[in-house]
């Protein structure tokens, strides 16, 4: 314990505590006060940047379309070749295959993996069984 604390009261610690829980109250008012002001300062912002006021839509840019399946696409690029996880997917991507995923080459790695279309020559080279 504090050799400070050690010389104040009892009463005048319950007194103090109580003096800051009052203030609490305040606090938290002019804090609700400051989040309707942001909120507004922030649909000025969206209005004038043209953004608009609404909520933000919940879909994103919209799932991408192929005419054929991501192991189909490997099967036509790793004809008669042997590549690399990468280079897979770069050729697949060239060859017309539409994706927007983030991790494009993770998912190549698994058809690779998953589909018993494929046969592994080395470490990360797989060409078609």
């Amino acid at each position: 314990m504090s050799r400070a604390l050690v010389r104040v009261s009892y009463q005048d610690l319950v007194a103090e505590m109580r003096r800051r829980q009052r203030s609490v109250g305040a606090l938290e008012a002019k804090r609700a006060k400051l989040l309707k002001q942001l909120r507004e300062l922030d649909r000025t912002i969206k209005t004038l940047a043209g953004k608009g006021t609404g909520a933000p839509s919940a879909r994103g840019g919209g799932r991408a379309k192929n005419a054929m399946t991501l192991t189909q696409a490997l099967e036509k690029v790793l004809s008669n070749k042997t590549m690399t996880v990468t280079d897979a997917a770069d050729a697949v991507k060239d060859a017309g295959y539409r994706t927007n995923s983030n991790n494009f080459r993770t998912q190549v790695n698994i058809a690779l993996i998953k589909s018993g279309k494929f046969k592994r020559v080395g470490r990360g080279q797989y060409t078609v069984k």
